[in-house]
């Protein structure tokens, strides 16, 4: 089992909440979701932390690209534009800094037209153990 197809089964929130990894490799990754009627805030867009679960689920992939398990320790997220029911969303995670310990990655979400949605950046704590991928 690949490392995309590991993690698109066994990150049971990120898939409840629609997620899905369409792309892993070395210090790169891409995340995609459709926003549905369960993603709405009570303004009738869709909530900040359905874009932060995307966003993450993209920047966990590529901040464990390199097989060995790295759990966030910090993210900032900036909220350029708002995301309607059925747009869907990619998000495109790059790893900036890649550290032995303490990797650093940026990942942008954008709809379908390209436009940006919002910004998320972050740090990760690599540990010595290897990714179970069975």
């Amino acid at each position: 089992m690949d490392i995309k197809d590991f993690l698109n089964k066994n990150d049971k929130y990120a898939s409840g909440a629609g997620a899905r990894l369409t792309e892993v490799r070395e210090g790169y990754a891409r995340a995609e979701m459709v926003v549905g009627r369960e993603h709405l805030n009570a303004g009738g867009v869709c909530q900040g932390g359905a874009l932060f679960t995307l966003a993450d689920f993209a920047m966990a992939a590529v901040m464990n690209s390199h097989m060995k398990l790295t759990l966030s320790i910090e993210s900032t997220i900036s909220f350029m534009k708002s995301a309607a029911e059925g747009e869907l969303l990619t998000a495109e995670a790059v790893e900036v800094y890649d550290h032995r310990k303490i990797p650093y990655c940026e990942v942008k979400v954008r709809n379908g037209r390209g436009e940006l949605v919002c910004a998320v950046s972050g740090m990760g704590y690599r540990k010595e153990e290897t990714l179970p991928l069975s």
